[in-house]
């Protein structure tokens, strides 16, 4: 994903990524098998590790210098509550209703939402510094 980025852009592989994980989480629901199950957590794993490194380049291209640190600390820490969060919200839908397909359903919907969000980031305008005055 890193080269990918390099060559075609962080936001189109970004992109691309978000959606392969969202319907990653989606093809849980039709898994059927252990290898299947394999299968699907493979290339949702891959997805996941392959666009985590482009958030912060699409945080460098997308803001200014001196928000980096808010930022990718905002980003971080939305990521980490949702990592802690995941599990028990899981376990409180499987509960409810027996079954984790509300659970990939949900996790669908939000990748969709990740997705479509990613798509509206547009470039921090560079200001470029005024010349240097010439002595006269």
């Amino acid at each position: 994903f890193g080269v990918l980025g390099d060559r075609l852009g962080a936001k189109p592989v970004l992109v691309a990524g978000l959606l392969i994980q969202a319907f990653g989480a989606l093809a849980y629901m039709f898994v059927g098998s252990l290898d299947q199950f394999y299968a699907v957590a493979a290339l949702f794993g891959f997805t996941y590790a392959g666009v985590m490194p482009l958030y912060a380049v699409l945080a460098r291209e997308n803001f200014p210098a001196r928000m980096m640190g808010a930022i990718i600390g905002g980003t971080s820490t939305a990521a980490s509550f949702g990592m802690a969060l995941g599990p028990l919200a899981g376990g409180w839908i499987y509960d409810a209703f027996a079954t984790y397909a509300w659970l990939y359903l949900g996790s669908f919907g939000i990748g969709l939402g990740a997705f479509l969000i990613a798509l509206t980031f547009k470039p921090f305008p560079k200001i470029e510094p005024a010349p240097a005055a010439q002595p006269a």
